[in-house]
């Protein structure tokens, strides 16, 4: 449940319903507003005794949470949460695009990527360097000599990095040069991993796992944020069906209820999404007519010769297209560019 404080409510007053909470076997979570602050109470399912809070000096009311997600749960935080990362504000008005490769492949390959998606207008560079694939005998990526290619674009772009990680193991290593941690939608219910990235304070890029409803996907956010890391982004990434012809069908009934049940920023993933580059433009557009705060988008300068989703990728110069259509768009949806 959450316990709202009225406006004019003293930090004492806060702390005695903080220490109230504690001395029940629960734990208080915090949430200032610009209007009042809520207190949200975490724990295991046992009944607490509403009307006992509702006496305590400062308490406007006592509000329980039916869904059970907590933290991600827009009835404990009813502001949107932007993420702030080098300057990039995700979460609010503005649209964010994130672009790149799926995979590092040479120091050549992702410097001509980053200046061209930093040219045509992209925010924040996306690159795998560890790749989790179905086949063992695919590219599995560069390591940390990847990240090393990563860190150099961001250097020479000022473009933010975004790459995902697949252990808790490689959480260290991968933290000392990523902007944003992504879980994969492999790893979406790696508990282990969502504790680990949770306890680093980086921006974390959640995944929805491509066969997880979206109460399991908030489930697991809520692995992070309780670990105490409150930058959490989610992104729809598309789910298997009955369908084949596209590699998975993008939800994008999911994007309008996540804005409804969630307080956290929604991106989608329309190259995932489709699998297919002819069709990455107009699922895009639709994704953020939608209400999406942003898009992840594969691009590479040659993606007939891509060491993993080739078929998916957009050329430069395709992407290009893409942000100038989507430069038209967002005025009507009332968002920037």
């Amino acid at each position: 449940m959450i316990i709202v404080m009225k406006h004019q409510a003293t930090p004492e007053e806060i702390q005695n319903v903080v220490s109230q909470v504690e001395a029940r076997g629960y734990r208080a979570h915090l949430s200032h507003g610009t209007e009042r602050t809520i207190v949200g109470v975490i724990g295991d399912d046992r009944p607490l005794e509403d009307h006992l809070f509702e006496l305590l000096p400062g308490v406007e009311k006592v509000v329980r949470i039916l869904q059970p997600f907590k933290l991600a749960s827009r009835d404990f935080h009813p502001e949107n949460t932007v993420v702030r990362v080098r300057g990039v504000n995700i979460g609010d008005q503005g649209i964010v695009v994130i672009a790149g490769p799926c995979a590092v492949e040479s120091r050549s390959q992702i410097l001509e990527t980053a200046f061209a998606v930093k040219e045509a207008g992209a925010h924040i560079l996306r690159g795998g360097a560890y790749k989790p694939r179905t086949s063992p005998y695919a590219f599995q990526g560069l390591g940390e000599q990847g990240l090393e290619m990563l860190a150099e674009a961001r250097e020479a772009t000022g473009l933010p990095i975004i790459t995902e990680v697949m252990s808790p193991e490689d959480v260290p290593t991968i933290s000392k040069y990523a902007d944003i941690l992504q879980i994969g939608t492999r790893n979406m219910q790696n508990f282990a991993l969502l504790q680990a990235v949770g306890r680093t304070r980086i921006p974390v890029f959640l995944k929805r796992g491509m066969m997880s409803t979206v109460q399991e996907w908030l489930m697991s956010a809520e692995y992070v944020l309780i670990s105490g890391n409150e930058q959490v982004i989610l992104c729809e990434r598309g789910i298997r069906t009955f369908e084949t012809a596209t590699r998975n069908i993008l939800d994008i009934n999911a994007i309008p209820l996540l804005k409804q049940w969630t307080h956290l920023p929604v991106f989608a993933d329309p190259s995932h999404g489709t699998g297919k580059w002819d069709l990455v433009a107009p699922v895009a557009r639709a994704c953020l007519a939608a209400g999406a705060d942003g898009l992840i988008i594969e691009v590479h300068p040659c993606p007939e010769r891509a060491l993993s989703d080739g078929s998916q990728s957009l050329k430069p110069e395709r992407f290009r297209e893409l942000m100038e259509s989507l430069r038209q768009l967002v005025p009507a949806l009332g968002r920037a560019l």
